[in-house]
């Protein structure tokens, strides 16, 4: 039996969302109680971000499998370095500080869908010779800040559709639809004005829906699934009439586009949709780009980046290969660790007694790259009272920071009622 009992990984939440990003700073405590006194191995924290993608296509000896994975952070802290021959802990509660920076670069964020995921994970693990290592792990919420060029799609769009009805009526349909932006926040309000012009004679109905399409990219070929995340039904248009429809859409909260994976993009528009017994569903298309808070209300020549360089300072124990562009130098005062901190001991774990072990880990070297500053401006757009109630509100949408599960479900999205 294990004497290593009760190990917790616990972490200061950075805002209410407890959300991280480049640039921040994750400050924590390992515990874990010994039972007896004992020789471990080492004792580590590491935090990592990983993309994975798999599907599965055709059926029988047709079946083939398609995965890709991509790695974009990394880094290890060696709380109790890695010795062979073992450092005794003495029986009793134990407690380890740990300090991690994530560096600059142009990681994605966190996402989960139905062939894939993003997840940034917090691992401690407790390692012992010719023993299971015994770990924990925490789950982060990840928010890049690399964002679309917002300058180019800050201000309303509109797009229309014509269309000549076939064998079952007569007569034409014609209908433009406007959004107020093409960038939002999650949590924010989308308005949309459909104007239509029913020259037939077919009643109709308006219908309106926040759309979010994932592609999943592996061995050069693609999956591509399309959610509805919220919908609204208008009132029926008479034939031969005109009427003005307003909507407010609600963009959820827990969800942002995803551009800069190699191997999951994920988009969004809204759809305006016209519901005609008996014919092909006329319909436009407004992309639009959800960005974190924040982003959105950028001015004109307000830039997101690039970031300021981290500390480069310390030891690096990220498996990957340090950045190829120059940093520092970055003053550090005798003695002293990053930060300011003191730099540890080489022999404070020759013999470690329980309570609060270490004063501060070193703290392990970044790696990323530079990003662009994009700029933006904010348009304020007229609204129009709405003129629909609402109907076939899809269930809640999934939060993607859900624990880990299998990924592999069916696609497809109902987009039309």
């Amino acid at each position: 039996m294990s004497p290593i009992k009760d190990l917790n990984l616990v972490y200061e939440a950075l805002n209410v969302e407890d959300t991280i990003s480049p640039g921040d700073t994750i400050e924590g405590t390992v515990t874990f109680t010994l039972t007896k006194d004992t020789k471990v191995k080492s004792v580590s924290v590491k935090v990592k971000g990983d993309a994975h993608v798999h599907w599965s296509e055709g059926s029988g000896d047709n079946r083939r499998s398609y995965t890709s994975s991509r790695h974009y952070l990394k880094l290890k802290q060696p709380i109790i370095v890695k010795n062979e021959k073992g450092t005794e802990l003495h029986k009793g509660v134990h407690h380890f500080k740990f300090r991690f920076t994530i560096p600059q670069g142009d990681m994605p964020s966190s996402f989960k869908g139905l062939h894939g995921r993003i997840v940034y994970m917090l691992e401690a693990k407790v390692s012992r010779s010719w023993r299971l290592p015994t770990s924990e792990q925490k789950m982060l919420k990840f928010v890049s800040k690399s964002s679309p060029q917002l300058g180019q799609v800050m201000c309303p769009q509109s797009g229309s559709v014509d269309k000549d009805m076939g064998m079952f009526s007569k007569g034409q349909v014609q209908m433009s639809a406007t959004i107020n932006t093409k960038v939002c926040s999650p949590g924010d309000t989308l308005s949309v004005v459909a104007k239509i012009c029913n020259s037939s004679s077919k009643e109709m109905k308006p219908k309106f829906s926040l759309q979010q399409k994932t592609v999943y990219r592996a061995s050069g070929r693609t999956n591509t699934s399309d959610q509805s995340l919220c919908k609204m039904v208008g009132e029926t248009i008479t034939q031969s009439s005109e009427e003005t429809v307003s909507c407010q859409l609600s963009v959820p909260a827990d969800v942002i586009t995803l551009h800069n994976c190699e191997i999951i993009s994920v988009e969004y528009y809204v759809m305006v949709y016209l519901d005609i017994s008996f014919a092909i569903d006329p319909k436009v298309l407004l992309p639009v780009v959800i960005v974190p808070s924040g982003f959105s209300t950028l001015q004109p020549g307000e830039a997101m980046g690039p970031y300021p360089a981290g500390a480069f300072g310390a030891p690096s124990y990220s498996d990957f290969a340090p950045p190829a562009f120059p940093v520092g130098p970055y003053p550090v005062l005798a003695g002293s660790g990053p930060y300011g901190y003191p730099a540890p001991d080489p022999t404070q774990h020759a013999n470690i007694p329980s309570g609060y072990d270490n004063p501060w880990p070193q703290q392990a070297a970044p790696y990323g790259f530079p990003t662009a500053a994009p700029s933006s401006a904010q348009y304020q757009a007229p609204t129009a009272p709405p003129l629909f109630q609402q109907g076939n509100v899809p269930p809640s949408y999934t939060s993607l920071f859900s624990p880990s599960q299998d990924f592999l479900g069916s696609t497809g999205s109902d987009q039309k009622n």
